[in-house]
């Protein structure tokens, strides 16, 4: 979701002649080729592409047909596609094999990015591509091109996650890697010269799914035309389950013959809206459907953290990078599933084995502590338990990772619920090590909210951060086996920090300096780079109030990669679902990998 990491980084790419450029000699230096004015390109595709060679086009996937034996009391019951004029926002993805090869169509929907000309698809309908690609909104069959309603929009390059791979002879996959099958396409100006999302009013926002179990999820799509013989679009309001053992949306509901790959699984469909919420694309496991390609069976990838990352490049038109770890479908890189990983309380990062990787220590609802040893490139080897499941750590309310008391390996620290707070200065594989006492039972350590442990000293030692219940900061410095020292006092007692929902310290702007990170109650996110203690950083906002990050309930950053470049973050989500940001800024978010995935 190739070996020891590396993919390929292939691109598929128009070839030079499809668009009338000259190809140098060998040797020679490479000219630079004139921009094509705005519609040359949908003008000269319009000539391929007339209406009778669209009309004429086969589906791709083929295969999806009506089951062999029709009938009985579960058809009677069975939800039925209806066929509809189309929307704006979905269209036809049509694909040649070359100006003297088979046609072929697909479905494609219309994103909403910066972009302005990016199409969302399957990516074994944009696998190989050979010929002339186009995307054709609202498709009417039988019209000239220059008669489609917004007009027909040439492909100029596919982004593939390379780690999709189908089947030997086929353009499907039944592995773990059709959880990847989604693709995104860049488009040039229709021939009346507009962009994508100018040209339709709007897009669709790619959004990820809450979970796999959604009550009305709308599928818009162009089936065969040997079933539909107007050539119109066929659309279904279904509920969804998920495809057992893969990252995969499922749905039951008949009309959807070949054609329909790529379709967008929307989930506040209305008929020609300019806008909406999509979760994935029909595509997946055998092409978007199960091994006997019934109509009625159709599943969807869900769009995660890889279809993110995908996405992003399409929008920069970059090429994906090099060194994503090969996928694992729902196995992860933490053991277990995200049933398990909703009972990862509390979370703390540090080097607790002494090989300079960044090692994950947690907290478990049952009072379980166990270490995930970093392997240096995000993932994790084998977990060692370090306590098992005891009444004693089911009163650890937050704890944080430093090396407090000198040396190369961090030690834990702990505020438990009655306001005593001890350390283990060397907690490793074998066990967390000796306890020191840091606070007794009942004192002010109590209202001791949240710690966040970072270079905050001016020599960038660790230094820790600490919210108490009245809004207050506290910068502590001085801390050793002797006690915390004397803190110095950030903020006073306020309203504000009373909403800081999470905290988290680290090195997110590569200075060797104290960062914090705060996840606030309405979902924003905010760094503070530069703090110490002559006060809070400079602010940056990361994520403006928003419901996806409120259901962050555990952050906490570490240097998990090993490659000195700023730390990596780490999110449990409300569902399980546990993710690495690798190399955090002050300033963005980092590349999404998923450590355990939602739904297992």
């Amino acid at each position: 979701m190739l070996s020891d990491g590396r993919r390929r980084t292939t691109v598929v790419v128009l070839c030079a002649a499809v668009l009338g450029l000259a190809v140098p000699a060998a040797g020679a230096a490479e000219p630079t080729p004139p921009r094509p004015s705005a519609g040359q390109e949908a003008q000269q595709a319009a000539r391929f592409w007339t209406a009778q060679r669209m009309a004429g086009a086969q589906p791709l996937d083929a295969a999806r047909q009506a089951p062999a034996v029709p009938g009985g009391p579960a058809a009677a019951r069975r939800p039925q596609g209806t066929l509809f004029k189309g929307t704006r926002l979905v269209g036809t993805f049509f694909g040649s094999d070359g100006p003297r090869g088979t046609t072929w169509h697909c479905t494609g929907s219309v994103i909403d990015t910066k972009a302005r000309d990016i199409v969302l698809t399957a990516a074994h309908c944009a696998l190989n591509m050979k010929g002339d690609y186009v995307f054709v909104p609202k498709f009417v069959k039988g019209a000239a091109p220059d008669r489609q309603p917004y007009g027909i929009f040439h492909i100029q390059r596919i982004f593939i996650d390379p780690r999709y791979v189908p089947d030997r002879g086929s353009t499907t996959t039944k592995k773990t890697a059709s959880d990847l099958d989604t693709a995104f396409a860049r488009v040039s100006a229709n021939q009346r010269g507009q962009s994508l999302q100018d040209a339709v009013g709007g897009g669709l926002t790619f959004t990820r799914p809450s979970g796999y179990n959604l009550k009305n999820v709308t599928v818009p799509g162009y089936p065969s035309y040997r079933h539909n013989s107007a050539g119109r679009a066929v659309k279904c309001t279904v509920p969804t389950t998920q495809l057992r053992g893969y990252r995969q949306l499922s749905m039951t509901c008949g009309g959807y013959y070949g054609g329909v790959s790529g379709s967008p699984w929307i989930t506040d469909y209305k008929d020609d809206a300019r806008t909406g919420h999509v979760i994935g694309n029909l595509g997946g496991y055998n092409g978007g459907g199960n091994d006997a390609s019934v109509d009625y069976i159709s599943y969807a990838t869900a769009f995660g953290a890889d279809a993110a990352n995908l996405l992003a490049d399409a929008v920069a038109d970059q090429a994906p990078p090099a060194d994503l770890p090969p996928y694992r479908g729902l196995k992860g890189t933490l053991p277990g599933g995200a049933a398990r990983w909703r009972k990862a309380m509390l979370m703390a990062s540090g080097d607790y084995t002494g090989d300079l990787h960044g090692d994950l220590l947690v907290v478990w609802s049952d009072g379980a502590v166990t270490l995930q040893p970093g392997d240096g490139k995000g993932g994790f080897g084998t977990e060692k338990q370090l306590r098992k499941a005891n009444s004693t750590w089911t009163h650890a309310r937050a704890v944080t990772g430093g090396t407090f008391s000198g040396g190369d390996r961090a030690g834990l620290l702990v505020r438990w619920s009655d306001g005593e707070a001890t350390l283990y200065p060397q907690p490793g594989p074998s066990g967390l090590g000796r306890e020191i006492r840091m606070a007794p039972p009942g004192s002010a350590w109590k209202d001791a909210v949240q710690l966040a442990a970072g270079p905050f000293r001016a020599d960038g030692g660790t230094g820790l951060l600490v919210r108490r219940a009245d809004g207050s900061l506290t910068l502590y410095d001085g801390i050793g086996a002797g006690g915390f020292g004397t803190g110095t006092r950030l903020l006073g007692a306020n309203t504000t920090w009373t909403r800081a929902a999470l905290l988290t310290g680290g090195d997110f702007d590569g200075t060797g300096t104290g960062d914090l990170l705060v996840r606030w109650a309405d979902g924003t996110l905010d760094t503070y780079a530069g703090t110490s203690a002559a006060g809070l950083g400079t602010r940056t906002r990361l994520r403006g109030p928003n419901s996806l990050w409120q259901h962050a309930q555990v952050l906490t950053a570490g240097d998990f990669r090993h490659d000195r470049a700023p730390n990596d973050l780490v999110v449990r989500w409300s569902d399980g679902e546990t993710t690495l940001y690798a190399d955090t800024g002050t300033a963005s978010l980092g590349t999404e990998h998923t450590l355990v995935h939602p739904g297992t």
